[in-house]
């Protein structure tokens, strides 16, 4: 956000100079990243987190001076109005807007703007274009109210209707840029058709031009979700949607209109007809309870703040109490919602740089989650395989919306809303909770391969969330252990070549980090899922449970991400498998007598598994059959399309004698014929 010195000297008696207010506007928490000189003035520039639209103007910056100066906010001349009926605006969805207001200024002059007004536009990075446009962006960056103003005499009906636009109709905008409207994008309408896209942009066929001499000036208020989701189906963003997105003060409406009225009157000429102004329904004040807001301030953050010091700076931001203990946030501060919020505009103007270093008093001695201990085995795992361990943000932007399957009990289907939605974004379009942390890692690997970086091993074991059914209960949430592996790897210091990687390094990985955390019986089947390659993805149960799926990334997915070799992807409810009972180990002597082992091939269908065979000898409860072993696995010359050799390995041992040749080969026959006989599949000679 760029702001003038001398605009802003003109909102606030403050002698400060440039660099002096540079200082104490970062002192608050408003960062001035840098300041630079544009003819005789100075221009800041301010880095401004999400939830502070309020200073995205030069009004808000100097509410944040007088709290920390007790400079006096200077008011601007505003032309005097009455109020009139509301017959000209009817607003058809007052869920997406609000409140409309609008007065008819008739028998004005466009024309080029003085050349005061040109100059500060450009200080803060505006181009001028006419007196009338210039106007309502000087009150937008003045007062923080984005505004528009209409050529009345353009207007079918002399009408304005706020509704939902209807699927198939056409704008052109501003911009000359043909847009297709939907039933999801608000528009202002006059009688027949869209005039413009509201809270974004403004149509091109009732624009201002030299010709118009009357003007309908429009001030509004529209739902921020709604703004925010128009401005990205249809890639606009302006001013006015960067401000409508993250709420402006729906109590300033007037306040704007009369500004940019009495501006327009001035530099344009004319006449002013009423206020006309349509609240549906009025919001509601924000009540901030905090029985001692001084004691609050000190037990979060250390600081000693006398109580009438707090309800002085409070004061000074607009935030109001009558008894000490009930504050009223103002309409223009959305992100005031608890105590805590009190306190932290305490403690940014009582100065953050007066908090101790020190540790918080601890009443009892430290120890680890009874999990702790086995994450951390699961950890060194991994880092011994060579995987890295990755941070990802718990924030996706809406597009991963029904891409990746998520875990099992992390979602309802009973709920219509499954995903969790950031009212105040904390990263730009990233409003959800995620509900599966593969966007982020995938995002990782995207990254190191535009680097160059091929041949990648990552793990994150972070939580994700999904919706409650009822709106008063807290998120779900599951930790989960997520791993993605793609390129090749060399053993070191092997003479042999370069293997790329596949889905059984994965599985393995799988196996043997949970195996580190004491997390046994871990099952795999194949199955489709949908961001998985079919033929290459399986689910990962334990204890007959499914927790988890694991498989190539689909082709559709890869190639959103523009990756050019194949990406493998594993995602387990780590949380669920840790809450598991855990065998005991148990544990043996050396074998004393030697044991034999036998090879075997099967010839059998595509669809039958290892881990069938495997079952299928495991039943027949043989005691001298100490293991079942995978050994290979073919397919190709010799065998149908359809069928596949499976070579296992079983070994014998008694721990009371050696066993002889004749028993071991009839309990081999016994064992391998009742996996022929249960599963359809013959021996191969």
């Amino acid at each position: 956000m760029n702001i003038s010195y001398n605009w802003l000297k003109d909102v606030i008696d403050v002698t400060l100079s440039p660099d002096e207010l540079a200082k104490e506007l970062t002192r608050v928490g408003l960062a001035v990243e840098g300041i630079h000189q544009h003819g005789g003035d100075f221009v800041l520039d301010i880095d401004l987190t999400s939830n502070r639209p309020d200073c995205l103007s030069h009004l808000g910056v100097a509410r944040e001076l007088r709290a920390s100066t007790g400079a006096e906010i200077l008011e601007q001349p505003v032309v005097p109005s009455t109020e009139a009926a509301a017959s000209l605006v009817t607003i058809e969805d007052p869920d997406l807007c609000y409140r409309f207001t609008a007065r008819i200024i008739r028998n004005v002059k466009v024309g080029h703007s003085p050349q005061w007004l040109v100059d500060r536009l450009e200080a803060v990075g505006e181009r001028s274009i006419n007196n009338i446009a210039d106007i309502t962006n000087y009150v937008m960056l003045e007062l923080g109210q984005p505004m528009h103003a209409f050529d009345y005499d353009k207007l079918t009906g002399r009408r304005i209707v706020v509704r939902r636009a209807k699927d198939g109709e056409k704008i052109v905008t501003l911009k000359e840029e043909d847009k297709a409207l939907d039933n999801n994008v608000l528009a202002i309408c006059d009688a027949e058709k869209p005039v413009a896209i509201g809270g974004v942009i403004g149509g091109l066929a009732s624009s201002i031009t030299d010709s118009t001499t009357n003007v309908l000036l429009e001030v509004a208020y529209f739902d921020r979700a709604s703004i925010r989701a128009t401005s990205r189906r249809l890639n606009i963003a302006t001013e006015a949607s960067y401000r409508f997105e993250r709420g402006v003060d729906i109590n300033a409406l007037k306040k704007a209109s009369d500004r940019a009225t009495e501006l327009i009157l001035d530099l344009a000429g004319g006449e002013a007809g009423e206020f006309i102004d349509v609240y549906p329904t009025p919001q509601d004040e924000v009540l901030v309870r905090s029985a001692d807001v001084s004691a609050a301030t000190e037990r979060l953050t250390g600081l000693k703040v006398d109580k009438d010091r707090c309800i002085q700076i409070l004061d000074r931001l607009g935030i109001t109490t009558t008894d000490g203990s009930n504050f009223i946030a103002p309409s223009w501060r959305h992100d005031i919602k608890i105590e805590e919020d009190l306190v932290e505009e305490v403690a940014r103007h009582a100065g953050y740089e007066n908090i101790a270093a020190e540790l918080p008093p601890a009443y009892s001695a430290g120890e680890y989650q009874p999990t702790e201990h086995r994450k951390r085995r699961l950890r060194t795992a991994l880092a011994d395989m060579g995987f890295d361990e990755a941070i990802s943000y718990s924030f996706v932007d809406t597009r991963h919306d029904e891409v990746f399957e998520p875990v099992p009990r992390l979602m309802s289907e009973q709920i219509e809303e499954k995903f969790v939605t950031l009212h105040d974004a904390v990263i730009e379009g990233a409003v959800r909770m995620r509900p599966s942390v593969l966007p982020g890692l995938l995002d990782a690997i995207r990254l190191n391969l535009n680097h160059q970086r091929r041949d990648l091993k990552l793990f994150e074991i972070g939580k994700v969330f999904a919706a409650q059914q009822s709106e008063d209960k807290l998120p779900n949430e599951r930790e989960l252990l997520t791993l993605v592996i793609t390129g090749s790897e060399m053993q070191e210091g092997k003479a042999m070549a370069v293997r790329e990687l596949d889905f059984y390094d994965l599985k393995g990985a799988v196996e043997a980090a949970l195996d580190a955390a004491h997390i046994n019986g871990a099952t795999f089947a194949a199955a489709d899922i949908k961001h998985l390659r079919k033929g290459q993805s399986a689910t990962i149960s334990l204890n007959g449970t499914e927790i988890g799926t694991l498989g190539r990334l689909s082709d559709e997915i890869a190639a959103t991400y523009k990756f050019r070799q194949a990406v493998y992807v594993a995602e387990l409810d780590l949380e669920w498998a840790l809450s598991q009972a855990t065998a005991p180990a148990i544990y043996k002597p050396l074998a004393v007598y030697p044991g034999i082992s036998r090879d075997v091939s099967f010839v059998a269908k595509r669809l039958i598994t290892f881990a069938s065979i495997r079952q299928a000898v495991i039943e027949q409860h043989a005691d001298l059959c100490g293991s079942v072993e995978f050994v290979d696995l073919y397919e190709g010359k010799g065998l149908a399309d359809d069928k596949r050799s499976i070579t296992i390995r079983l070994e014998y041992r008694s721990d009371q004698r050696t066993l002889v040749e004749d028993e071991v080969e009839a309990l081999h026959e016994r064992l391998v014929s009742a996996a022929e006989q249960k599963l359809g599949i013959k021996r191969r000679f």
